[in-house]
């Protein structure tokens, strides 16, 4: 519901958020600021299984900087909560409302603001939508590397709270590294800038790399300066079929050691592709225990592929398939963005796991996997940025089913302890929300949580930005 000033100050009695609601009427249009208990329900939480979330005493949607500055002003004198939002599609639970909250959705400011071919840089807001900042600057030659599954929906401001990846990282890394700079208001409603738009720079401490990755914890971003490549040729890619997942990751430590550059290397084990087929009839190999594919985008993609089908052999495929074509290619992608939702059908509901290993790791974690699978009699499909050791256990259960939602939960946990046991991080591009937050604890250490919290009070003295997330 939108409500007028006199409006709000007439629910008053009912929400017990009149005070809050009046002051930040008093610096946003009516239509920003939401107090609609159905409404305001639909923003209290991201994608995430077994996140709580609580009830926002208002939901804002700011158009400029100024009315995120005035929100975080009103929030600071009220002592109120503030947890900023993008689209909500991440999987840790950091963008989930705690109660009484201001929910401080950013998607309304979505101007991509400047575009230069010459400095190779983007300036956006926080609300751009991935895929449209892709596109723009295709416009112009240039490409944003950063492609999360989620590319088609989730923002900018999004991707750098939870410092996200995607299918090109083995080459082009993650978002962390493409920000150059950022405008931040903080808890008390200052606006700070960070970094810079040159493409060198060293001045003083890193802060905007600080930022990013810290879901909101530290400040709001508003702005980023992103920093762009050339737009690279068209993709092939390349489909190589295992016996075995250890021989498919023999495979992936072939192709790397052997120093050959491609533009995406993911792996598929054989409940993932079992799932992809029973949901769309594709066709791929059900016999295959993994299926690899790699691509390159390089002058002469024929001849990388080859010699990297010719690694495949050599580590145990037993069919190796090159695409001839763009369209080719494309029908295999699309397989691969299809597994999450796909392995989602089996059950109706799935945990994301989101662990990295080193990429020498990754047949272990595989290995292990499959043990904590059968333990607890459930169906656990992974799908990996095999390129970068990144992978994604996804536990498949049913969420009516008590018994089984707790198996669920113990062996997702189980899952990340493998992955810190292998020398491997709890997150590699999900996040820490409030789903991994005991975890992050275990990774860091006493004297890293401590530090970290330190970091906090410095710009958070109140506690107020995205509390219980992190630690």
């Amino acid at each position: 519901m939108i409500m007028s000033r006199s409006e709000a100050r007439s629910d008053a009695d009912t929400v017990s958020a009149g005070p809050l609601v009046d002051r930040l009427l008093g610096g946003l249009p009516a239509d920003a600021v939401l107090t609609d208990p159905d409404v305001t329900a639909s923003y209290a939480h991201d994608m995430a299984s077994f996140c709580p979330a609580g009830r926002p005493a208002a939901v804002v949607l700011p158009r400029t900087v100024e009315q995120v500055q005035h929100v975080m002003r009103t929030a600071t004198e009220l002592r109120v909560p503030v947890v900023p939002q993008g689209a909500r599609t991440g999987l840790s639970g950091a963008a989930n409302a705690t109660d009484g909250c201001i929910v401080l959705s950013l998607t309304r400011m979505d101007r991509i603001l400047e575009i230069s071919p010459v400095d190779r840089i983007a300036v956006v807001e926080p609300g751009v939508v991935n895929a449209a900042l892709s596109r723009a600057v295709g416009e112009h030659g240039l490409s944003y590397p950063p492609d999360p599954s989620s590319w088609e929906t989730c923002t900018i401001g999004g991707n750098i709270g939870t410092a996200s990846g995607g299918l090109c990282c083995v080459k082009y890394g993650v978002t962390a590294e493409y920000v150059l700079g950022l405008d931040v208001v903080l808890a008390d409603g200052r606006l700070m800038s960070t970094g810079r738009r040159t493409a060198k720079g060293v001045a003083g401490y890193d802060l905007t790399r600080l930022f990013v990755g810290s879901e909101g914890s530290l400040g709001i971003v508003v702005r980023a300066v992103l920093a762009l490549r050339p737009k690279p040729p068209a993709q092939l890619v390349l489909a190589a079929e295992f016996s075995s997942g250890a021989a498919a990751c023999d495979a992936v430590c072939r192709i790397m050691a052997g120093g050959h550059v491609p533009s995406l290397l993911e792996l598929m084990d054989r409940t993932t592709v079992k799932a992809v087929n029973d949901m769309a009839r594709m066709g791929l190999p059900e016999s295959t225990e993994a299926l690899l594919l790699a691509a390159f985008d390089t002058t002469d993609p024929a001849a990388d592929l080859a010699a990297v089908g010719a690694l495949c052999e050599a580590a145990g495929a037993t069919q190796v398939v090159p695409a001839e074509d763009a369209a080719e290619s494309e029908l295999l992608l699309q397989a691969r963005r299809m597994s999450l939702p796909a392995l989602e059908a089996v059950r109706g509901t799935t945990m994301i796991d989101d662990v990295c290993v080193p990429r020498s790791g990754i047949g272990e974690l595989i290995d292990g996997v499959e043990r904590i699978s059968e333990k607890y009699r459930l169906t656990i499909g992974v799908v990996a940025h095999a390129g970068d050791g990144n992978t994604h256990p996804t536990v498949c259960f049913d969420a009516t089913d008590a018994e089984e939602s707790r198996r669920a939960r113990e062996s997702f946990d189980e899952i990340m302890a493998l992955g810190l046991e292998l020398g491997g991080t709890i997150t590699g591009e999900h996040g820490v929300g409030v789903l991994k937050r005991e975890w992050l604890a275990r990774e860091l250490g006493p004297v890293g949580v401590e530090m970290q919290r330190a970091v906090k009070k410095v710009f958070d003295p109140l506690d107020i930005l995205n509390p219980g997330k992190l630690f």
